[in-house]
């Protein structure tokens, strides 16, 4: 093991039963456990050398006319040396058993050892009857403000030694500036976890806002989030025109009777995320789901001209992508999900409701109407009021269906909207939009 023991090449010869009878007669520091605590507080142990400390062994040794200068510790078990001069680069530690040090840590004052040989205290230490061979000692506590004595500095001789008052008054003022220089290293380490602890607060407190913002544009449009963010509160808007698109699956009831609850939330919600991919690529805006039902928006927040267009593109998508996946449940012989879908266009009101779950949300006429029109349709089919058709008419093919009793609207006229004309279609469903369609729209 590096340390004393080996410092002069060899291991020190003692019996054990020599080394048990000198450690008995070790004191322990008064408050020994605070000290310990004290000890680690200062994160000094095993760390690297340092400029500082090593130059603060290499003056004691000078005033002190002395070989050799430590800076050491001393923990639950061992002295640690930290800064060394005159002694060779292998010597690191000793048992605590034998140190010297651990007298000096107990008295909390200078210990001058002219003669160690001579000291009944230390005659039988196995740093002076061994290899080693001390002869002189004289070691000043390093002391914290509260008290506690974490280790010494301290001078060695291999030959007895007097030092005068002048010198050993030097060495306690420079173990003294060792503790400014200890004190200042645990005030940057403790400053440096503060900044560490602020950076991993910081760092968090960020995250969790991202989290915040995400969640909360997953409910709310961008414009509005931002809206509420910076006020507090969303300001109701009107809008003269937009497109609501309504869409719901018919004998949903008949089926969620034949599925286990979990596959029914699951199939749902495969459905729905497919149409908010539909509804996103489009400039729709999701506004939410009843049950079944799933309702959005074109023109609201952000006015577009094609908000007509845009939805109608949308219907087209959402029921092409339930037939493909119908076929493939017929073949494993498993029940068709069935959508109608309704469009109208015309003003609506939109705003945030409620304060801790928010919620984007559409008001008026237009959008009792979109219901009752989905409501009329057909299953797989999409059915359009009067005023989305104006809109539409020139790029998609529509099938007239003449007035149609509403509740509390009276007769509406209605059409079914097919596909898109095939002069602006992209391919031979009429599902996808080619160039000419957006020219002039």
């Amino acid at each position: 093991m590096p340390g004393f023991l080996g410092a002069a090449g060899n291991a020190l010869a003692f019996q054990a039963d020599l080394l048990h009878e000198y450690a008995m007669h070790r004191p322990i520091p008064a408050r020994e456990p605070e000290r310990l605590d004290a000890l680690r507080s200062y994160a000094i142990l095993d760390t690297l050398p340092e400029v500082g400390l090593n130059e603060i062994t290499d003056l004691a040794a000078q005033i002190c006319g002395c070989p050799a200068a430590l800076i050491s510790f001393v923990d639950e078990s061992r002295q640690w040396v930290k800064a060394k001069y005159g002694l060779p680069p292998d010597m690191s530690e000793c048992p605590r058993e034998i140190s010297i040090c651990q007298a000096t840590i107990c008295n909390n004052d200078i210990l001058y050892v002219p003669e160690l040989e001579k000291d009944e205290r230390f005659n039988t230490s196995p740093l002076v009857t061994g290899d080693l061979a001390l002869r002189f000692y004289c070691g000043a506590p390093l002391i914290t403000p509260d008290g506690h004595a974490l280790g010494t500095l301290c001078v060695i001789d291999f030959q007895p030694r007097e030092l005068s008052f002048e010198q050993r008054e030097a060495l306690r003022r420079l173990s003294r500036q060792t503790m400014v220089h200890l004190e200042l290293r645990r005030q940057l380490l403790a400053r440096n976890e503060m900044l560490r602890k602020m950076e991993s607060a910081r760092d968090q407190a960020l995250a969790e806002k991202a989290e915040s913002e995400r969640l909360l544009l997953n409910i709310l449009p961008a414009s509005i989030a931002d809206e509420l963010k910076t006020n507090a509160r969303v300001q109701p808007r009107f809008f003269d025109s937009a497109t609501v698109i309504l869409i719901d699956f018919k004998g949903f009831t008949r089926l969620v009777e034949t599925l286990e609850p979990a596959s029914v939330v699951d199939q749902l919600d495969q459905h729905f995320s497919r149409f908010d991919e539909i509804m996103a690529r489009h400039r729709l805006e999701k506004l939410k789901t009843i049950g079944d039902a799933y309702l959005a928006v074109a023109g609201v927040p952000e006015p577009s001209h094609s908000h007509a267009l845009d939805t109608a593109l949308c219907a087209l998508e959402v029921l092409d992508h339930l037939a493909k996946l119908n076929r493939q449940r017929e073949k494993l012989r498993l029940p068709a999900w069935k959508a109608r879908v309704g469009i109208n266009t015309g003003p609506v009101i939109a705003g945030v409701v409620g304060k801790h779950k928010f919620t984007y949300d559409i008001w008026g006429n237009t959008v009792n109407t979109a219901q009752r029109l989905e409501s009329a349709a057909e299953e797989g089919r999409i059915c359009i009021a009067e005023s989305t058709w104006h809109h539409v008419r020139s790029r998609f093919e529509t099938e007239s269906r003449g007035p149609v009793e509403v509740k509390h609207r009276g007769l509406v006229n209605m059409y079914y909207l097919n596909r898109i004309k095939p002069e602006f279609a992209d391919d031979p469903g009429g599902i996808v939009p080619n160039d000419q369609f957006w020219k002039g729209s």
